[in-house]
């Protein structure tokens, strides 16, 4: 594995890499590796003829300097897994190689950013396009892979690479969840054992209501799978939204969309777990 911390030594990387015009499969991450981060790079590793990860805690998306201050970082386990993936190219920048200028991207993207996780976290969504549009540019990958647990962020990078004509192609990729179905997640390492053996609840909880369609209107699924949540006092449910699929925005009607999903965000203890299922 090639590991580069500069731009520059990535640059002279990727293009050795991709003399014969081979394709590279790309899994952008903050480190702190887990199951799901590895099933994607197994994925794009199947799928490419390199993989290509980078590992870099971005400052500018975090809304709270605690929560980035506390992330977890683990280099050396996190170099052990890339191998035993049989990762190419190792990214690992600094925040200064990555950011040498004050940040002054402004991106916009309407009313996908306005809603759940863009509503509470507000500026989030333009710290993860800016760092995605410029790991794009210094990797340039053939394709991208990123887990569904980040819904909305996954729905904000394919909108990002269709407004600005990025020549990737975004793969999603279902959620990778415990046998007990807790969404796997690098913050899950901050959870207590009482907390872990709680947080399973937040999924089970989400497909108990998805199975309530036939008989519940949208809202009243919402205000079903909140009222659920509610009944573990350690939850501290920050909002329970059912919305459309495709453009994030909450359904009225089940007949107002193709698809539909129920997303919710969730403090307990220190952490804060976000997580999605399918209703149709």
């Amino acid at each position: 594995m090639l590991v580069c911390n500069t731009r520059k030594a990535l640059h002279n990387a990727i293009d050795e890499s991709l003399q014969g015009q081979k394709s590279i499969g790309f899994v952008p991450t903050m480190g702190a590796l887990h199951e799901g981060h590895l099933e994607l790079m197994r994925r794009a590793k199947s799928e490419n003829d390199l993989l290509a990860v980078s590992i870099f805690v971005n400052p500018i998306q975090f809304n709270n300097r605690e929560d980035y201050d506390k992330y977890p970082r683990v280099a050396e386990t996190d170099r052990q897994l890339l191998e035993s993936v049989g990762c190419d190219i190792l990214f690992s920048p600094d925040e200064h190689e990555m950011y040498p200028e004050p940040v002054k991207e402004r991106y916009h993207f309407g009313a996908l950013e306005t809603v759940m996780e863009g509503a509470f976290r507000p500026g989030h969504f333009n710290g993860v396009a800016v760092v995605v549009k410029r790991l794009f540019e210094l990797v340039r990958p053939t394709k991208a892979y990123f887990g569904e647990k980040d819904y909305q962020q996954l729905a904000i990078i394919k909108a990002l690479v269709e407004g600005y004509h990025l020549p990737v192609q975004i793969v999603p990729c279902p959620t990778v969840r415990e046998a007990d179905g807790l969404a796997m997640s690098s913050r899950n390492m901050r959870l207590s054992p009482n907390e872990r053996a709680i947080a399973p609840k937040i999924y089970k909880a989400l497909s108990k209501a998805a199975s309530l369609r036939n008989v519940l209107s949208p809202e009243e699924m919402r205000i079903w799978a909140l009222n659920e949540l509610y009944k573990t006092p350690e939850f501290h449910p920050e909002y329970v939204e059912v919305a459309d699929a495709s453009n994030l925005q909450p359904l009225q009607h089940w007949n107002d969309a193709a698809s539909a999903r129920i997303f919710t965000a969730v403090h307990l203890g220190p952490v804060r777990l976000i997580d999605n299922v399918p209703i149709f």
